[in-house]
């Protein structure tokens, strides 16, 4: 059997985070590994995580250096354990709390360390999808699946990405390299799948692997030049700054400096229409930062 590595990033969440760890040790197939990367708490996260005891696998609290976001602690999470000798990196949210047997139905199936299964993200409060699942078609086109219900009917279902849930082999790590951690967060997410698929690799939904993830309250979806775009109304400033910069900056990585533009107009009218005008100045800030490639920390948010 192939040696899993559960990793995720916290903090100041030490509840959090230790539901987290406490998740993964009730687990039917322990991970042999668990990485926290702590972006330097305040609180008692770390205190609280190392003081763990007996438990099914290694747990390695990583003191972060500085404030990286989740894409830089997932990063060096990521890393770390496959130094450690990981075959395969199972990467989470620390609010993504697995189902006792989600790692076991992950490896049901014989271990392909070309093929990225992932485990189904479920809104407790709502039951449905916690993010809108894309699933390719027979025809080869992309449509939107909210239940695991609605997943179950499509025959050999393939996704488009995954992120949080994603158990990524070794191999696949060698050939795409390490999560940019420059992105900070919300952009993470997309960014590597998209590295993944551009290496020739698939994502397949394992039904029966589920997370127990909390979801927006609301989301507003729409189709832009046959690419499906989300909307949450009233995030805050930070989270939509980091939301907006980098997609800018990866829409011009993908497609160029015309759907760069296409995509920035379309969030800057869906902010002014949904959020207001008031916003308009962050929305153009971020804009220009990815337009830029200036990734990293935002030096105005109060993180």
């Amino acid at each position: 059997m192939p040696s899993i590595a559960a990793v995720f990033a916290t903090m100041n969440r030490s509840a959090t985070a230790l539901a987290c760890v406490r998740a993964l040790a009730a687990q039917t197939r322990p991970p042999e590994l668990v990485v926290v990367a702590d972006n330097v708490s305040t609180d008692e996260t770390v205190a609280e995580l190392e003081r763990l005891q007996e438990l099914p696998f290694r747990l390695i609290v990583h003191r972060m250096d500085q404030n990286r976001g989740n894409a830089g602690g997932v990063q060096e999470a990521m890393d770390l354990a496959f130094a450690e000798g990981a075959d395969g990196v199972w990467i989470l949210d620390d609010d993504s709390w697995p189902r006792p047997r989600a790692l076991e139905e992950l490896m049901k199936e014989p271990w392909d360390p070309q093929v990225v299964r992932h485990s189904l993200q479920i809104d407790p409060n709502s039951g449905k999808f916690t993010w809108p699942l894309q699933i390719k078609n027979h025809d080869g086109n992309l449509h939107l699946v909210y239940t695991a219900e609605d997943l179950s009917l499509i025959n050999s279902p393939r996704s488009q990405t995954s992120w949080t849930g994603a158990l990524v082999s070794h191999e696949v790590r060698q050939k795409v390299g390490a999560v940019n951690g420059a992105l900070f967060i919300r952009g993470e997410d997309e960014e590597y799948p998209y590295r993944i698929r551009s290496c020739g690799y698939r994502f397949i939904p394992v039904i029966n692997s589920i997370l127990d993830h909390p979801g927006p309250a609301d989301i507003i979806c729409w189709k832009f030049f046959g690419k499906h775009l989300f909307f949450e109304p009233g995030l805050a400033d930070w989270k939509l700054y980091y939301k907006i910069r980098n997609m800018v900056w990866l829409k011009k990585k993908q497609s160029g400096n015309c759907t760069a533009i296409a995509m920035s107009l379309a969030y800057l009218i869906a902010t002014a229409r949904i959020d207001g005008l008031k916003r308009m100045p962050l929305v153009i800030e971020a804009m220009r930062d990815g337009w830029r490639g200036r990734l990293g920390k935002w030096m105005s948010s109060k993180q």
